[in-house]
């Protein structure tokens, strides 16, 4: 389920640049978010028509903005660009290494902006053209329909007057809805941002990982060639000791301990740097876990995604029904009104030919 995502939401433009926001209290100085130059990336999400901007830092996600028409990337410098974010309520700064990259980033950042908002008016644009209401409450409409509608018969010109109590109802009803999908949304792409940061601490890990495995194998050989040159040497130092010359072959002894210490401290670091890849193997297990448990809470997010989607297509497929319904008792209730006024016109003569006949 994992790769699913991953395959409908695609970079489209990557630089590197140090990540900064501003500082919350005063509103006035920058908070350095990343120690060293780290990734921000453009994503393209072709199902949901969302584009966004993510930074990852170590093991969390130091940038996830949604961009919207209404932001501004403005350079304050040749090297260093601004823009703001309303919904995390910050300010995010890059420092480049280049002003060509900045220039890049921008014109990119336009880019993407444009295509936001072109994507907004088309959505918009169905909206508006979308004539019936898309999600209603069954019940709120069954009240409805069981309820007599007010009439108003005055003569040729008379007319239904419908309630309006039903709109007001299903308006309602389709916003709650709405919110329930939003915080949905709101909820997946959290989790899509947290496996993201997972999957890339999980990524440096494994090649961490086998990078260790291959220089642990390299340093074995070597503690082993080690080992052996150390036992060679100090089969000498005991045999040039049992012989107690002087002369030539104490310095021999001085160099071969010398070189003996030497081999020793080597080992010795050898030695430290294979326990610091053994902790890193265990942080690496630890990360694995989370990523799982991660994955696991994103499945749990997307069968309650199913299940609203699927409830909404019972609601909208009975709206249907229930608007089909209104129709003919419309039609029926309009045909109705046409027969009483005919029944109204013959009454009206008829009453005329009762004046006439009592005046006579």
């Amino acid at each position: 389920m994992f790769p699913h995502h991953r395959e409908r939401e695609q970079p489209i433009f990557s630089a590197r640049a140090h990540v900064f926001q501003i500082d919350p209290t005063t509103k006035r100085n920058w908070i350095p978010a990343s120690k060293h130059a780290v990734s921000v990336s453009f994503f393209y999400d072709a199902n949901r028509n969302v584009y966004r901007i993510i930074s990852v830092g170590g093991t969390k996600a130091i940038i996830n903005c949604t961009i919207t028409p209404s932001m501004t990337f403005t350079k304050t410098s040749q090297k260093f660009g601004q823009w703001a974010d309303s919904r995390a309520n910050t300010v995010y700064g890059l420092g480049f290494a280049t002003e060509q990259q900045l220039h890049q980033f921008s014109d990119k950042f336009k880019e993407v902006k444009d295509a936001a908002r072109l994507s907004r008016e088309k959505s918009q644009d169905k909206e508006l053209a979308h004539t019936a209401l898309t999600i209603a409450a069954p019940q709120d409409l069954a009240d409805e329909l069981q309820s007599p509608p007010v009439m108003c018969v005055n003569g040729p010109e008379d007319k239904l007057f419908r309630s309006q109590s039903a709109d007001i109802t299903l308006s309602s009803e389709k916003e709650r809805i709405k919110k329930m999908l939003s915080e949905g949304s709101i909820c997946e792409m959290n989790l899509e941002a947290e496996l993201f940061t997972l999957q890339d601490s999980n990524s440096k890990l494994v090649a961490a990982l086998h990078e260790a495995n291959a220089n642990v194998e390299q340093w074995k050989k070597q503690l082993a060639a080690y080992q052996e040159e150390t036992e060679r040497l100090r089969e000498q130092v005991s045999e040039l000791e049992a012989h107690g010359g002087h002369g030539p072959s104490d310095l021999l002894k001085d160099e071969l301990t010398q070189s003996l210490e030497e081999l020793e401290a080597l080992l010795k670091a050898k030695d430290e740097e294979i326990h610091i890849l053994q902790n890193k193997k265990a942080d690496y297990h630890e990360m694995e876990h989370d990523r799982n448990e991660a994955m696991h809470r994103l499945r749990e997010m997307e069968m309650r995604n199913s299940d609203l989607e699927r409830r909404i297509q019972n609601t909208e497929q009975n709206l249907g029904n229930s608007l089909e319904d209104r129709d003919r008792m419309d039609t029926e209730i309009q045909r109705a009104i046409e027969i009483l006024d005919i029944k109204i016109f013959d009454l009206n003569d008829l009453r005329q030919s009762l004046v006439k006949l009592i005046d006579k």
